[in-house]
């Protein structure tokens, strides 16, 4: 599993509800004000997007909430893009080092303004000009401001350290822009200059940039390898009468076993979802807001790894469509009918909600729906309680049931196997957008309405929590094979090898199968 999932236990802990109060301190509503930051019940609800940012930046005695860091982070790039909101943390940062060398109570006001951060602490304690109380002091006074004042910097270095160490952990693929990297090294150049040689802030910045490269150079591999693969090879199936031999390979022929089969097909999901990043499910937001007109470097990529997801339970439906249809013999289609019953219910157990509705939407298939007779002959008991779990009604409410107590198990879980939870992608990826669509981005005061966004992090953190959990099951490369390259009939051949098992039963039908046959006629 990659780092990022770890990452986000240790960041939001078990609820992400955003109530937790910063860990070192409390700041305010920054410069702009208290007002620029509007709390409810202990829990920041609104705040201008300047507030905000300043909100993120540590200070000598202050330190964000970690939810707070993850929630900010995750939802700021549908108003400003990364490497600018890097730019913008830096500009904070400075600003809190001049006040931090503003050591003298006076000497700021009596001034014509604070030091420069390439100044010394000599140059600073020695201008009169600037800090008249520091430089009247005696030698021994002067030396314990100069210790308090280099301890308290070293303690601010460290807690920006901290930041973009969470920061890269949690949404390294930010670091990927090359304006982004050059706002980080010119951050950590600024931090490194108060340490001494070998230093631990030097030392946490080296550490940092390791594993953000690394990070980066594992996600470049696994973007290239997506490139390389392609979705299962579609097949034109079928030309009139030209069904495939009954002793073609199928489905039962690799595995037999319902449950093998369902533990084989939740690696396959676990593997798959796993290449989804919380940036990645931001897209929902960020594509869809018409309001806000910033758009993240990377869309495209980004958006591929939820195409790729979403497109997997596609391939897997038309896979499950396509075993059926192209069995000969209706006895044996009857069989694999109840093969795949047996393995959707097996799914549902384990708590594989994505692929137990794919199997469930191929077994719906108007070419697979349509073989009364077959249907006939399955045991659909087993099939009817499927089919209540995935009840559309009242918004999925019987799923939504059976994923709350999957939720309650994985929550109680003492071994993996309990706490496997894969919902329903397309589904998921609804309640968000909805979630989007009902409430806006900002507020009546001009303020970003940050509740709205506590919520969709609380989701998307829930969602990463459930990938990264460490199948259980031995995987078999045989079986995975199978159902990652097998050949899948297009809509078309499917509805040629349905109407083959079973010829048209009504006008309807009939003007169907005339159409296709006129079209493969005509390419042959």
């Amino acid at each position: 599993m990659p780092q990022t999932s770890v990452v986000f236990s240790s960041i939001l802990g078990p609820s992400c509800s955003g109530q937790g109060q910063p860990s070192m301190g409390e700041r305010g509503g920054g410069a702009s004000g208290s007002g620029d930051l509007i709390f409810q019940d202990g829990r920041l609800i609104s705040g201008s997007l300047e507030a905000l940012m300043e909100h993120l930046v540590p200070t000598v005695d202050y330190y964000p909430d970690r939810t707070y860091i993850f929630t900010f982070l995750l939802s700021s790039r549908v108003f400003i893009p990364p490497h600018d909101l890097l730019a913008r943390v830096g500009q904070i940062c400075l600003e809190q080092r001049q006040q931090l060398e503003a050591v003298s109570e006076k000497g700021d006001s009596r001034g014509p303004g604070p030091p420069t951060v390439t100044q010394s602490w000599e140059e600073v304690t020695s201008s009169r000009h600037h800090f008249p109380a520091l430089a009247n002091l005696p030698v021994t006074e002067r030396g314990q401001a100069r210790d308090s004042f280099n301890a308290k910097l070293k303690s601010f270095s460290a807690k920006i350290v901290q930041l973009l160490k969470e920061w890269t952990e949690a949404f390294p693929y930010d670091f990927q822009d090359e304006k982004a990297m050059v706002e980080l090294k010119a951050i950590t150049h600024r931090v490194t200059q108060c340490d001494e040689e070998n230093g631990t802030v030097k030392k946490a910045i080296a550490q940092m940039t390791q594993s953000l490269l690394l990070s980066l150079a594992a996600r470049s591999q696994l973007q290239e390898l997506r490139e390389k693969l392609r979705s299962p090879a579609m097949d034109k199936g079928p030309i009139l009468k030209a069904k495939p031999p009954a002793a073609q390979k199928d489905i039962l022929g690799v595995c037999c076993d319902p449950l093998v089969l369902a533990q084989q097909l939740t690696h396959i999901e676990l593997e798959r979802v796993s290449s989804i990043h919380p940036e990645d499910l931001m897209q929902i937001v960020s594509h869809m807001d018409s309001r806000d007109k910033h758009r993240c470097r990377g869309d495209l990529t980004k958006t591929y790894s939820l195409e790729a997801y979403d497109n997997w339970f596609n391939c897997l439906s038309m896979l499950v469509a396509t075993e059926v249809c192209r069995v000969v013999k209706k006895k044996h289609r009857t069989r694999m009918l109840e093969f795949f019953i047996d393995v959707a219910r097996e799914c549902f157990n384990i708590g594989n909600f994505n692929s137990m509705m794919a199997i469930i939407s191929g077994m719906n298939l108007s070419p697979v729906a349509r073989l009364k007779k077959t249907w006939s002959k399955v045991k659909t008991a087993k099939f009817d309680v499927l089919e209540h779990h995935m009840d559309p009604s009242s918004n999925f409410c019987n799923y939504r049931t059976a994923l709350q107590g999957a939720t309650q198990r994985s929550q109680m879980a003492n071994s993996s196997r309990e706490k496997i939870v894969i919902p329903v992608f397309n589904l998921f990826v609804k309640d968000i957008y909805f979630l989007h669509k009902i409430h806006t981005n900002h507020l009546p005061n001009g303020h970003i309405n940050f509740k709205k966004f506590w919520e969709i992090s609380r989701q998307i953190h829930e969602f990463m929590t459930w990938t990264q959990v460490e199948c259980p099951f031995e995987k078999d490369k045989k079986i995975q094979s199978y159902l990652l390259t097998a050949p899948i009939y297009s809509e078309e051949a499917l509805f040629i090898a349905s109407f083959e098992s079973e010829g048209p039963e009504n006008h309807m039908e009939k003007d169907s199968w005339k159409t296709l046959r006129t079209t493969l006629l005509n390419r042959a």
